[in-house]
């Protein structure tokens, strides 16, 4: 995500200057091609690259050069998750990127907890499901980095999560019934923090907005970025972030928490399920 931020101003630079792909690349010793890679945030950046296209971009400023240079160095670091690396498929690592830098998520889900919200015995059950040959103490690091990526809820830029359950979701119990109670306890700690919103989809509203399957919207405080709509499968994941693409799956979202039970609602219907 930071790539994409640095690549998205640099581009909005050269087009302001009039400058084309060409000429940016003979700048940098480059072709047009790895131009558009790195304002599409595809490749790594290298510092220098960066510091000669800012001058040919006439941004001889230092105080308006070093945001974007330290921006370049910050991208390329490795994210908190690459000691997880192995564990990751390239698609799924993507998400991570884009949840790590997102301020806003808003999600549907019809099978299970969504993965910022599952306690760690339902998380272990879920992950079972997905990785039955897996050692011990992989699952062990597979629910690790689950756990991990929840720090994002309670970070000082906290993240905002918006949650639309279906019903369904929380009459199965993968780990058996102790491991789903606890995962509703979870689910009322979580409702009381001010930044998670969780909204129950009951079985007697009928059909919904979200009829094609469980989804997420992510938002960023960038501006520049747009949103982008992600749908996993099981073996790959699908990422929407053309604006007539995500406006629509926000106004799915939309109707979805119009037609759910309201926060305080969904808080007794979790309730009464620990009561049953």
């Amino acid at each position: 995500m930071l790539r994409i931020l640095l690549g998205t101003q640099l581009r909005r630079l050269r087009t302001e200057r009039g400058i084309s792909r060409e000429d940016a690349g003979y700048s940098i010793r480059a072709s047009h091609a790895k131009i558009s890679r790195l304002e599409l945030g595809q490749v790594s950046f290298k510092e220098r690259d960066v510091a000669d296209l800012l001058t040919l971009y006439g941004v001889t400023d230092p105080d308006e050069r070093a945001p974007l240079i330290a921006l370049a160095k910050q991208a390329n670091a490795p994210g908190w998750w690459h000691k997880y690396g192995d564990l990751l498929p390239s698609w799924f690592e993507v998400y991570i990127g884009l949840e790590g830098a997102a301020s806003a998520i808003r999600t549907f889900e019809n099978q299970f907890v969504p993965g910022l919200l599952q306690s760690p015995a339902y998380a272990r059950a879920v992950i079972e499901l997905g990785n039955e040959r897996a050692a011990p103490d992989e699952l062990d690091r597979r629910v690790q980095l689950r756990v991990a990526r929840q720090r994002r809820l309670t970070w000082d830029d906290r993240l905002n999560l918006w949650a639309v359950i279906d019903e369904a979701v929380l009459r199965r119990a993968p780990g058996g019934p102790e491991a789903m109670r606890e995962q509703i306890e979870h689910l009322l700690a979580m409702t009381a923090e001010r930044n998670v919103t969780v909204q129950v989809m009951p079985f007697d509203r009928g059909g919904h907005a979200a009829a094609g399957g469980s989804f997420s919207i992510l938002r960023f405080p960038e501006r520049e970025l747009p949103d982008v709509v992600y749908m996993e499968q099981l073996t790959s994941a699908l990422y929407l972030d053309k604006a007539a693409e995500s406006e629509h799956y926000v106004k799915v979202m939309d109707r979805l928490s119009v037609q759910a039970q309201e926060p305080k609602e969904s808080r007794r219907f979790l309730e009464s399920l620990l009561d049953r």
